[in-house]
C-alpha cells in the first residue's frame, strides 16, 4: 500500500501527539508527548504549515510526521521526524522533502547552503543508516535528567546573605528573564539569538505559569540568574531552562535556583522533576545537576547535515 503525504494542520496535534507517545513507548518505555507540546509547535511563527509539516499516512495510520523552522534567518535550519520502525520508506519520503525545503528556505535567506539539525533518540525509531547515507553525523549529544522530589525532603533554601531571589512577577521581570537567558547561553553550543516576543512565544508565555519562573542575583552583582519551569507536562515537573551570566558563576546561585524549584514542584505534589542538558556544556552544568541528584533518563544526539 502507498504511503499518502500531506501538510499538517492544527486540528491535526492530536493524531501527531498519539503518534510521538507511540515512538515514545518504543524509545523511552512510556508516553512523554503532551499536546500542548504539539499545538505548540505547530503554531509557531516561524512554520508555514502547508510548506514545513509533513503527516505520512498509510491507509488511515498515520506512520511518520516532520517538522521545519528557521529561527536562525540564515543557513541554520532545524527539523523534527518521527517514523514508525516498520514504516522507514515512509520516513525516507519526508526527509527527501524536509532537506529540499530546507535548502529552499536558506536560501531565502540569503545563504548558500543549509546546515540542518535533527535530535533523535541515541535508540531511535528511525533506522539512522537512511541519514548516514545522506551524509548526516552527530555534533552533539544531550541528556535528559530526572531526579524525584519529596515535599518532606525538598524545602525552600535559606538565603545566603547578600542573595535575593524572587519570583517573575511582571512584564519587567519578564524581560528581564529574557536578557538573562540571551546573555547566559550566548556561548552554548547552536545557540540562535531571540528577539523578546520571539523567545516569549518559544516558551508558550500565554500559558506559562509564571510563578515557577525565578530570578536570583546578589547585592554586588545585580540579577544575575534564572530559572524557568513548567508544570504542564503529564509526565513530571520540567525544568525549561537555568542560566547564570558568566559574573555570576562559582557564587551557588544555579544550586540556590534548583533547589528551589524541587521545592516548589513537591509543595505541588509532583513526584518527579526532569530538565535537559548537553554533556559537552563548559559551565559545569552537568556536575551541577549530579551533585543535586539528577540522574539520566534517557540521551538524544543532534545530527547535522550541510545541504548545497
Amino acid at each position: 500500500m502507498p504511503y499518502r503525504v500531506r501538510p499538517a494542520g492544527l486540528t491535526d496535534a492530536a493524531v501527531v501527539t498519539d503518534l510521538l507517545n507511540e515512538v515514545d513507548r518504543i524509545e523511552i518505555g512510556r508516553p512523554e508527548t503532551d499536546l500542548h507540546t504539539v499545538e505548540a509547535d505547530l503554531k509557531r511563527p516561524d512554520v508555514d504549515l502547508d510548506r514545513d509539516s509533513w503527516l505520512a499516512f498509510h491507509g488511515e495510520r498515520l506512520v511518520a510526521y516532520g517538522l521545519l523552522w528557521d529561527e536562525s534567518g540564515g543557513e541554520r535550519i532545524d527539523i523534527d521526524h518521527y517514523v514508525l520502525p516498520d514504516h522507514q520508506h515512509a520516513g525516507q519520503l519526508l526527509l527527501d522533502a524536509m532537506e529540499a525545503r530546507a535548502l529552499d528556505r536558506a536560501r531565502g535567506n540569503g545563504a548558500g547552503r543549509a546546515v540542518v539539525h535533527l535530535h533523535l533518540n541515541t535508540e531511535p525509531t528511525l533506522d539512522t543508516r537512511l541519514i548516514e547515507e545522506r551524509g548526516w553525523g552527530v555534533v552533539r549529544r544531550y541528556h535528559v535528567l530526572r531526579r524525584p522530589v519529596d515535599a518532606a525532603e525538598d524545602v525552600v533554601p535559606e538565603l545566603p546573605s547578600g542573595v535575593r531571589l524572587r519570583s517573575c512577577a511582571d512584564e519587567a521581570d519578564r524581560a528581564r528573564v529574557h536578557a538573562l537567558y540571551q546573555s547566559s547561553f550566548a556561548e552554548h553550543f547552536d545557540f540562535q539569538p531571540r528577539g523578546y516576543e520571539q523567545w516569549l512565544h518559544d516558551v508558550d508565555a500565554d500559558a506559562l505559569d509564571w510563578s515557577l519562573v525565578w530570578i536570583a542575583g546578589t547585592e554586588e552583582l545585580g540579577d544575575a540568574g534564572f530559572l524557568l519551569a513548567r508544570d504542564d507536562r503529564e509526565a513530571m515537573g520540567w525544568i525549561r531552562s537555568i542560566g547564570v551570566v558568566r559574573a555570576g558563576r562559582g557564587l551557588g546561585l544555579g544550586g540556590l535556583l534548583l533547589r528551589n524549584a524541587f521545592a516548589a514542584f513537591a509543595a505541588r505534589g509532583r513526584d518527579t522533576v526532569g530538565l535537559g542538558v548537553d554533556t559537552s556544556n563548559t559551565t559545569g552544568a552537568p556536575a551541577l545537576y549530579a551533585r543535586h541528584g539528577m540522574a539520566v533518563h534517557y540521551a538524544v544526539d543532534t545530527w547535522e547535515a550541510v545541504l548545497t
